[in-house]
């Protein structure tokens, strides 16, 4: 994908290279994956969502810890102490895990459990891979 030049001044530094690391993340797994085609899909259609463009990127684990330390205190606040893991909270956090994995809403337990494990194993990639650029660039 190709970003207009109209576009690109629009784009901050940091998104064009966010927009740039996904979408050569989306590209390397394929479209094996649920999450990859749903992110060059949604990629290929960000100009048609100016919002999104400028929501800012949180990282997938401050994000999933806000979500578990919010539900833990909404759940003390009501006095309800189901365990969770293996209780009835389950299908809560699978829900919030769902809108964490691109393509996720669409996906079975299973599938999305599956499915979240590749795409943290290819964040986790992506992170190594940028820390090194930058550290190359850094020493320059």
């Amino acid at each position: 994908m190709k970003i207009k030049s109209e576009e690109r001044s629009s784009l901050s530094s940091p998104t064009r290279v966010k927009l740039a690391a996904d979408k050569s993340m989306a590209l390397a797994v394929g479209s094996r994956r649920v999450w990859s085609r749903a992110m060059l899909w949604k990629i290929h259609n960000q100009h048609k969502a100016a919002a999104r463009r400028r929501r800012r990127v949180v990282s997938v684990r401050r994000l999933i810890n806000n979500n578990i330390h919010h539900h833990k205190r909404s759940l003390r606040k009501r006095g309800d102490h189901h365990e969770e893991v293996g209780g009835g909270g389950g299908f809560c956090h699978a829900n919030e895990l769902r809108k964490l994995v691109p393509g996720g809403e669409t996906m079975d337990l299973c599938s999305l459990l599956d499915e979240t494990a590749h795409y943290l194993k290819c964040l986790v990639t992506q992170v190594q891979v940028m820390t090194s650029i930058d550290q190359f660039y850094s020493a320059i």
